[in-house]
């Protein structure tokens, strides 16, 4: 039996890709280390210049193995030429052609990088969360985004291939189950939307068992058309009170920079009717700080959109120029400068989250224990997703109570009661 050895990089998309190429050759046998393989696969992230430079380093140490080698993800997709001048005897799949995996680890094929409509959803699990892509790609055409370059179209996956994955996971044991896709909210709109976001959100949470549902990323401006239901969704019992909604800068006049389809006021009228409509709601961002354009006025505006939502978590990236994109032929900001605003927002985020997770201190709260942390603890999740760290050896798929003890910007800890 051939036996392969994967790793995968990036975001939860790229995991949610593995486990459908697992999926699809669950007649091979995976293994724990390359030197075991008779076929080493790489499923690449290219968000950001420096990840690229990572996956290049890493697919020049797994060619060192001598084995056949597959070259899978965003890298792959966006970039062949990069991934075929650092290894010419590759064989790539773009993350849009996972599911001719088969064709490209028989050799039936050297090279696939685009697919049709998907189809097939993950019938494979690790530990005690489920991961299910519902869309791939998305529906706008941002400036500064390589992404779009590998994914090219908005691709739903079937509502019955959803619902299958779900049983699936949920018979395994699975207790949370991410419902992932670059815009969540894009889901159906190449269906015609006859069938949007919360229609799936609502049939998976109606699956027997007890469990919890993590909806995806998703940008505003499709999250703003189906508001209404969004919020309805959220409401239910068994969906996290989490929503990851990245407005990427606080300023207007970069936003159009950006390609962005939004203003602050809007994207403020959103989050301002979520919240007072969905109790304990945790709203996360994403931002890029230096994108070209960012005046000195903008970046306060961004740093005052930060005080002013109090997000309770920010994934925060240095703009990284990258190539065959519009924003890379704009005038960029110089590199320290990019550094030295960093610097300042990251300060910000640390202050404003620590303030936000201070006020759990001394408190109960219901945890669900979903993995395996460092150093003999557990993670366990609030009903709004903030994570809690709990010392000790205990059962995971459980729900428990716990005392807070102790805050850090990152998370809380506490221990069962």
């Amino acid at each position: 039996m051939q036996k392969i050895y994967i790793e995968t990089y990036g975001c939860t998309l790229n995991k949610g890709d593995t486990l459908i190429m697992k999926t699809l050759l669950k007649d091979r046998e995976f293994v724990n280390d390359p030197k075991d393989a008779d076929l080493i696969m790489i499923n690449t992230c290219a968000v950001r210049l420096e990840t690229e430079e990572r996956m290049k380093k890493r697919i020049s140490e797994l060619r060192k193995y001598g084995k056949k080698l597959v070259v899978a993800g965003c890298l792959s997709g966006a970039e062949p030429g990069t991934v075929m001048s650092v290894a010419p005897e590759a064989s790539l799949i773009g993350p849009q052609a996972i599911e001719k995996v088969r064709d490209i680890v028989d050799g039936n094929i050297k090279t696939a990088l685009n697919g049709e409509r998907a189809s097939i959803t993950p019938h494979m699990m690790e530990g005690k969360i489920g991961i299910i892509p519902i869309a791939d790609g998305c529906a706008g055409n941002c400036n500064f985004c390589i992404t779009k370059l590998a994914r090219r179209k908005l691709r739903s996956y079937p509502l019955r291939s959803i619902i299958e994955s779900a049983k699936f996971a949920l018979s395994k044991g699975a207790v949370e189950l991410e419902l992932t896709g670059q815009d969540t909210a894009a889901y159906g709109l190449d269906y015609g939307a006859s069938i949007r976001l919360p229609e799936v959100v609502r049939q998976v949470a109606d699956l027997e068992g007890d469990f919890m549902i993590r909806i995806g990323m998703m940008t505003p401006e499709q999250a703003s058309s189906i508001i209404d239901e969004l919020i309805d969704v959220l409401k239910l019992k068994n969906v996290y009170k989490f929503i990851h909604l990245p407005v990427q800068s606080g300023d207007d006049e970069v936003l159009k920079l950006m390609n962005r389809k939004y203003t602050i006021d809007q994207y403020k009228g959103i989050v301002g009717e979520l919240r007072a409509k969905v109790p304990f709601l945790n709203v996360t961002t994403d931002i890029i700080v230096g994108h070209p354009g960012e005046t000195e006025e903008a970046f306060e505006n961004t740093l005052s959109l930060m005080k002013d939502m109090r997000f309770e978590r920010i994934h925060l990236a240095i703009y990284s120029m990258r190539s065959n994109t519009r924003s890379a032929s704009m005038p960029q900001i110089p590199d320290k400068v990019k550094k030295q605003r960093m610097n300042m927002a990251y300060k910000l985020y640390e202050d404003i989250s620590l303030s936000i997770h201070k006020e759990y201190e001394g408190k109960l709260t219901s945890l669900l224990l979903t993995e395996n942390g460092r150093q003999g603890s557990v993670i366990g999740r609030t009903v709004n997703y903030i994570p809690v760290v709990v010392r000790g050896d205990h059962e995971l798929g459980v729900r428990v109570s716990a005392k807070i003890d102790e805050a850090s910007f990152f998370d809380l800890k506490g221990h069962l009661i």
